[in-house]
């Protein structure tokens, strides 16, 4: 048995995925979000969290999914990567599970429509469950969202 780690698991276009749990400040609601003008179409803009000004990404629009309309249960996780805190909004919130670092394994090149570089692995949970989990330094890459921010101004 490896090291354990704690992971937050959400639901995106029928698919689930981890972050770890050390990496999410809160889980909120969704609430309203100020547009941002020129930025990149999965930035949905900014939210007032407590006195905290946080940019709002869609995670389906990061990823190149189907982009669709929030719903009962969407929820926007608040993370925490390099001094940089983002809310990702996500379909579900689904639960906090531990699972077994050794259990993780590298991503192949597409898990979903979703490219391997925003994968950190698939973790197996159970006999018939497999849990993708995201590579947030990849996700939050900075100097590709400026490009993508260029490219649509």
């Amino acid at each position: 048995m490896g090291e354990e780690v704690k992971v937050i698991v959400f639901g995106l276009a029928n698919e689930e995925y981890g972050i770890e749990v050390d990496k999410v400040r809160t889980i909120e609601r969704m609430m309203p979000i100020a547009r941002v003008p020129k930025t990149f179409a999965f930035v949905k803009g900014v939210i007032n969290l407590r006195g905290v000004v946080i940019p709002v990404i869609d995670l389906r629009g990061r990823f190149g999914l189907e982009e669709t309309e929030p719903t009962e249960s969407s929820r926007i996780i608040i993370v925490a990567v390099n001094e940089l805190e983002v809310g990702f909004i996500v379909d579900a919130a689904n639960d906090v599970i531990d699972i077994d670092a050794d259990t993780i394994d590298t991503p192949p090149e597409v898990v979903g429509g979703v490219k391997a570089k925003y994968l950190r692995g698939v973790a197996k949970v159970g006999d018939d469950r497999l849990l993708i989990m995201l590579n947030l330094a990849e996700v939050l890459n900075k100097s590709e969202i400026i490009q993508l921010e260029q490219q649509e101004a």
